[in-house]
């Protein structure tokens, strides 16, 4: 039987990934300090401290979705406890709470940047050698991964995402926000390099995979893209088409695999899942949408070009 989001609470619905996860799923409830935004109809729950979690202690669920955390490793990886303080310590002290109550599945997530650069073999699976030591960002993600080990009477799911893209208000260091919004403002869109692959998802794609999970009976480490590798200069040319803007190309080498693309096989396998999006759907849905939030948020405001 599909999941419907019934008897599932949510962490972080304020976030990228959480509101879509919560207007596809009404039945879902939201859990947090920070109300979802505001076309969010699904219930919410406040709470002031994740270490105090008593206010659901009377509430009928079984499963968690818990996004609280922090992807942007550009500032985390210029500060010493960032990623503890926002991807570990959280998780910590929920699942020393979940413990207790007889959970059917507990979500997490982590990232595919774990896996070993020097060592990957494509599509990269699950059992692929990982490399936790890179930065503070992946390392942050690694230690995430071991506190779920610590709990083994929780029933966990470490959702290792990939490049996640969709419509957001937010400024993120992504390369898709940042690429996109960009070309709906006056400073002129940039790119390092064209020549990357990556596997890139679309955040509702993402949504229904998550869910689909919660009905799962496994344990351990998922990896969640599409399955599909796409380059930085096909989405520099599905960005062009759309913005009538130019994309300008410094051709500075960056860092990282120049191709990479996830092996989706364990997750197909445990949920029937497919991606319903490519790459150019995905991105015009997500175009027009940004496109609808720019007079209200107006990003080169707000992050002027230097």
């Amino acid at each position: 039987m599909k999941s419907t989001g019934q008897k599932t609470i949510l962490f972080g619905g304020s976030g990228l990934l959480g509101p879509i996860i919560l207007e596809l799923y009404p039945d879902m409830i939201s859990v947090g300090r920070t109300v979802p935004p505001s076309y969010i109809k699904n219930k919410h729950i406040h709470i002031d401290d994740i270490g105090d979690l008593s206010v659901l202690d009377e509430l009928d669920f079984d499963k968690v979705i818990f996004m609280i955390g922090n992807s942007n490793h550009h500032e985390i990886n210029t500060k010493c406890m960032m990623g503890f303080e926002y991807n570990v310590i959280p998780l910590k002290k929920a699942l020393h709470y979940f413990q207790k109550r007889n959970l059917k599945k507990f979500i997490a997530f982590t990232t595919i940047l774990l896996y070993d650069v020097l060592k990957l073999k494509l599509p990269v699976g699950e059992n692929q050698p990982i490399n936790p030591y890179i930065n503070d960002y992946v390392f942050s993600k690694y230690i995430a991964e071991e506190v779920t080990k610590f709990y083994k009477k929780v029933p966990i799911i470490n959702v290792r995402l990939s490049n996640i893209y969709g419509p957001t208000k937010f400024i993120r260091p992504d390369l898709v926000p940042t690429l996109i919004q960009s070309s709906l403002s006056p400073a002129q869109a940039e790119v390092w390099s064209t020549k990357p692959v990556r596997d890139f998802i679309y955040a509702k794609d993402a949504a229904h995979a998550v869910v689909a999970l919660l009905d799962s009976d496994y344990t351990g480490p998922v990896n969640l893209g599409s399955g599909e590798m796409r380059s930085v200069g096909d989405i520099v040319s599905i960005i062009e088409n759309l913005s009538g803007k130019k994309v300008k190309v410094l051709d500075v080498p960056v860092n990282g695999p120049m191709k990479f693309v996830t092996d989706i096989s364990l997750l197909k396998k445990l949920t029937g899942w497919k991606p319903e999006y490519t790459l150019e759907s995905g991105f015009e849905e997500t175009y027009k949408i940004m496109a609808k939030y720019a007079p209200e948020c107006r990003w080169w405001e707000k992050n002027p070009k230097k």
